[in-house]
């Protein structure tokens, strides 16, 4: 009888460490997709925030006063008025 219980203790002690073993090999693959995730939305950060500099700088560009009076001139035909024509209206 002392026997069958060593056995049956044994047992449990294997099955127990083969389950604790599944475990950690679990929690290991989840750990690593979830690394993997990790780096891809890191990627994503860096290339957004790239075009959000190039953007930026796009944007800075085309809203330079220089450009604008060029193309107010060129395209609009628009001057600055000048002194004749020019009236300060008080009250």
């Amino acid at each position: 009888m002392a026997l069958n219980r060593q056995s049956m203790m044994s047992a449990l002690l294997v099955t127990l460490c083969l389950g604790s073993a599944l475990g950690v090999i679990y929690s290991s693959h989840v750990c690593r997709e979830f690394y993997a995730a990790l780096q891809e939305l890191e990627a994503q950060r860096w290339a957004s925030q790239e075009q959000y500099s190039r953007l930026l700088l796009e944007h800075s560009t085309l809203a330079s006063p220089h450009r604008v009076l060029g193309l107010a001139e060129d395209q609009l035909q628009m001057h600055a008025p000048n002194v004749e024509s020019t009236r300060v209206v008080t009250r």
